[in-house]
């Protein structure tokens, strides 16, 4: 199926942005697990949309007076819960600072337990709406990036028109000829990381997307591992067939 406008009527009156990009992300997973990754590879999908707000001190239970202990033999007693909480000084300094949407789908590698290898990331408009916003996700790209991580960022966002894979290139201060082609604002790019006897790079591939258009199939580089055929229309079609539009 062709790439929808999710972000202006009449699509974005039947289903919200953030239903289909959740239902992308799962159906890139399902995709990837099922018939595209090695065995020894598994993909999960990582999503976080708007403000998260997370305690900062953990709070244990203590034990309830004449609670019963566990006694573990040459050992002594051994409490079954936490009984101390320990509280940091005051913060010298608090650091304003904007954690950024995520959608994101993690490539794990079962060799050395639970390493990411890859990083699928669906790029939302919060990411792309403000300065600091688009800093945020272009150091998380880049130090993907830096430690030979496979990447591939997916923007269908269509009513901001800020470019991820340019700030990211001029974070890594590359010149123009390294910028998107067209300055496209929809668009996907695959990064593989390479140590080569030349010296490290990063091949690139900049695909640019168009509203009206079949997807494209994009490489996925796995670090340390091979690099794999994403189907960026088919798993979109998927998406689409379960939200039914």
């Amino acid at each position: 199926m062709p790439l929808l406008d999710h972000f202006h009527v009449p699509t974005s009156n039947e289903c919200s942005w953030a239903s289909i990009h959740t239902l992308w992300a799962g159906a890139i997973v399902g995709r990837l697990n099922e018939s595209v990754l090695p065995s020894m590879y598994r993909a999960e999908a990582q999503i976080h949309i708007g403000s998260r707000v997370e305690a900062d001190v953990a709070t244990f239970e203590r034990e309830p007076p004449g609670s019963s202990t566990s006694v573990a033999p040459g050992n002594g007693p051994v409490a079954t819960m936490l009984a101390e909480v320990w509280a940091p000084p005051a913060a010298s300094l608090i650091i304003p600072t904007l954690f950024p949407d995520e959608l994101e789908v993690q490539i794990l590698g079962s060799r050395a337990g639970r390493e990411l290898v890859g990083a699928i990331e669906l790029v939302s408009p919060s990411n792309k709406d403000r300065p600091e916003a688009r800093r945020a996700f272009v150091a998380k790209c880049q130090s993907y990036l830096e430690v030979g991580i496979g990447l591939i960022v997916i923007d269908v966002v269509a009513d901001r028109r800020a470019n991820l894979h340019d700030e990211l290139m001029r974070a890594m201060d590359q010149p123009e000829p390294f910028y998107f082609p067209g300055h496209s604002s929809l668009y996907a790019v695959a990064y593989r990381p390479a140590r080569r006897p030349g010296g490290d790079q990063i091949d690139c591939w900049p695909m640019p997307l168009t509203v009206g258009q079949v997807l494209p199939t994009v490489p996925l580089a796995l670090r340390g591992g091979p690099t794999l055929p994403l189907d960026l229309e088919v798993t979109y079609t998927e998406a689409r067939r379960r939200s039914r539009l």
